[in-house]
């Protein structure tokens, strides 16, 4: 039974994977051979070792699995944490399981944060599938791989990846060791991430964000007090040009009216890197967005870091991901509400090396847009 249950996981396994590659399709020429490469595993996978163990299983032919020694497991967990290198501990799916201090510096992201999370989004959309492939492949003892990506934050910079399996004891599946090292480290003969980490060095971006922050609160109220009122899609516009560039890549605005639901709504404003992007994305319906109808209907805003759904905005013109195309890497949806009813969504999308929205930021944003909605109100 236990082998039928995994063999039915490894089975799911795939399908989200051939998902991924099909999703992937839209990327640019230059990227497509990576893509292929990822594809051709996929079909060696269920030609070597999906249909023989089917077999196996029709038979009534198990193989039995042997486990590592607790010792190893103890070696392995005292050399994961003293390891000088970023190095990560991933199951078949890419999940991160642990972080060890170097990874944390390299990647900029905290190991409870990361804990829990794939590590694919951590990197750039055109790797995501090639890394998840070269993971399951791992996983199933189809020996070590290396492959170069390139993390989100910092798109320009090539990072090589040695993935290799290992099994500690008690663990049903095989765990995959992914160690991460910059592509040009010999190179330009920088130091290694857990080198220059151990400087504690005081770091004063939490509070110049804050202060952002603050000049923002202030302009956006100014904004709201002194619009119009009588013209409410002028306010709309009007505090969306405010979010736009200094906080946000992208601004959009759905709104509809009272009683409508999410039937109603209808793109207003997109505020854009550059005008022809703004453009495709206004000829978008709200309602082939899984994102904004959620959000509209249950009056909740959602925060999402390194977006793990691509489709989660639906598709541009051409039928590709926004959230791909744009390279989102983190966005913010929060309601417009006018005593408890929405009458609007409002979106904004952080991309490429910029920070990612904070927990703070979210909570702003959920202030201003209980007055905007105000304002919406009084111009009504």
């Amino acid at each position: 039974m236990a082998q039928t249950e995994e063999f039915g996981e490894e089975l799911a396994d795939f399908v989200r994977r051939v998902a991924e590659l099909k999703a992937a399709r839209s990327l640019s020429g230059g990227d497509l051979p990576t893509v292929l490469d990822a594809a051709i595993f996929e079909l060696d996978h269920v030609a070597d070792q999906l249909w023989p163990w089917y077999e196996r299983l029709s038979s009534g032919r198990l193989p039995r699995t042997a486990s590592s020694d607790r010792q190893e497991q103890h070696l392995l967990r005292a050399v994961f944490q003293r390891f000088p290198l970023p190095v990560a501990l991933v199951d078949r799916e890419a999940v991160v399981r642990r972080l060890n201090f170097a990874a944390t510096s390299f990647t900029g992201v905290r190991a409870g944060y990361a804990t829990g999370r794939p590590l694919t989004g951590f990197l750039a959309h055109a790797d995501r599938a090639a890394f998840r492939s070269q993971a399951a492949a791992v996983a199933r003892g189809e020996g070590d791989r290396g492959l170069t990506v390139h993390l989100q934050q910092r798109p320009s910079a090539p990072v090589y990846a040695t993935l290799a399996a290992v099994r500690p004891s008690g663990e049903p599946h095989t765990t995959v060791l992914v160690v991460l090292q910059p592509g040009d480290l010999r190179a330009s003969g920088a130091p290694a991430p857990a080198a220059t980490s151990a400087l504690q060095v005081p770091d004063l971006t939490e509070a110049t964000r804050h202060a952002a922050l603050m000049d923002l609160l202030d302009e956006m109220t100014t904004m709201l007090l002194t619009a119009p009122r009588g013209d409410r899609e002028a306010v709309l516009r009007k505090a969306a040009q405010v979010l736009h560039g200094r906080f946000a890549d992208w601004v959009i605005v759905d709104t509809g009216t009272a009683g409508t639901g999410t039937s109603g709504l209808s793109r207003t404003t997109v505020l854009a890197p550059s005008e022809e992007e703004a453009k495709a994305l206004a000829a978008q319906a709200p309602t082939r967005c899984p994102l904004v109808l959620e959000t509209a209907r249950t009056g909740s805003a959602a925060l999402q870091v390194r977006p793990a759904d691509p489709d989660a905005f639906g598709h541009d013109p051409q039928g590709a991901p926004v959230l791909v195309q744009a390279n989102v890497t983190s966005l913010l949806c929060v309601p417009l509400a006018v005593e408890g009813t929405v009458q609007g969504v409002l979106t904004l999308f952080r991309c490429g090396a910029r920070l990612a929205f904070s927990m703070a930021e979210a909570q702003a944003m959920d202030m201003v847009s209980r007055h905007m909605s105000l304002a919406v109100a009084a111009t009504s």
